[in-house]
């Protein structure tokens, strides 16, 4: 095998792992996606490596790894925390991925990931300070500045998941359990599993996300009273997001972001919470939708500009 500058992309989900291999113009080599051994710790490191090395086989090619997972690295233990796929808190997987493939893999969490992807080559190419947002089973939100990740000290950089849904109505208060033993997270409003207890709690009926947004997009008025909150508490949450942080673009990725209703509305309601008033953030999906966490793996190795 020789090396082409190939870069290699690792997407750690709750369900499943994907990996993507594309060339140092983004140009996609290949990809390859299997279930993720819940509960298992070293099948999950040996399934990534496994990925890895079809990558480099079916290319012929050696790449350079980077992955995404649901948590953080903790710079002070150097083990995974923060991860709603519970196995691998307290886990050594940086230091265990790169001994298992034999070099370096960088590793940063699965929103930072959606940032670099979109600020490298994506919805937000080039801008300064992107800010990527994930609505999907859960909520999650990175930061990339001019390319790359900003994560913090802390490991937490952008992390809006477990703040407090802000300006919280009488009834929205205490707001749901979240498994991080909080209550009333962002991530129990705004992503899908906020939308179906939403539902729930309104009808006392279980619908899926998508049969919801299917409903309203069909004029069904309960769906649409649901819609309506949810897209009032993201205002909500990304106005507290540009009250800190007044990034340059916000982009959406995750399941949630295929509902385009969100982009109508949100830039009439975010003035209503935003400090001064007025905003003129672009809020847009992201380009790579479901890609683009494995593709913001890869290019977790940067391109070298002289």
């Amino acid at each position: 095998m020789t090396d082409t500058g190939m870069r290699i992309g690792i997407d750690l989900g709750g369900t499943k792992i994907e990996v993507l291999a594309i060339d140092c113009q983004g140009v996609e080599l290949a990809r390859h996606r299997v279930e993720t051994p819940r509960n298992d710790y070293e099948a999950t490191i040996s399934a990534m490596v496994g990925l890895v090395r079809r990558m480099e086989e079916e290319t012929g090619n050696t790449g350079t790894v980077g992955a995404g997972i649901p948590g953080s690295i903790s710079r002070i233990t150097g083990l995974v925390k923060n991860s709603n796929s519970t196995w691998l808190n307290g886990r050594p997987l940086h230091k265990d991925l790169t001994a298992a493939l034999g070099r370096e893999a960088r590793v940063a969490n699965d929103a930072n990931c959606l940032a670099v992807s979109e600020a490298t080559d994506g919805a937000a190419a080039g801008v300064h300070v992107v800010y990527g947002v994930i609505l999907g089973t859960g909520c999650g939100g990175g930061v990339a500045i001019d390319g790359r990740v900003h994560d913090g000290p802390n490991g937490v950089g952008g992390e809006w998941g477990h703040n407090p849904l802000p300006w919280q109505r009488p009834e929205e208060n205490p707001g749901p359990a979240c498994y991080c033993g909080k209550r009333g997270c962002m991530e129990m409003w705004v992503s899908g599993t906020g939308i179906a207890l939403d539902y729930k709690e309104a009808t006392g009926r279980t619908r899926t996300t998508r049969e919801i947004v299917s409903d309203f997009e069909a004029g069904d008025e309960v769906a649409a009273a649901i819609v309506e909150r949810f897209e009032d508490r993201l205002a909500r949450g990304l106005a507290n997001v540009i009250n800190i942080l007044d990034p340059d673009v916000i982009v959406i990725g995750g399941g949630v972001s295929r509902v385009q209703h969100i982009y109508q509305v949100l830039p009439g309601l975010l003035p209503k919470y935003v400090f001064g008033g007025e905003t003129s953030t672009p809020i847009l999906p992201a380009m790579y939708g479901d890609s683009s966490g494995v593709r913001g793996a890869a290019w977790l190795w940067p391109i070298q500009r002289s």
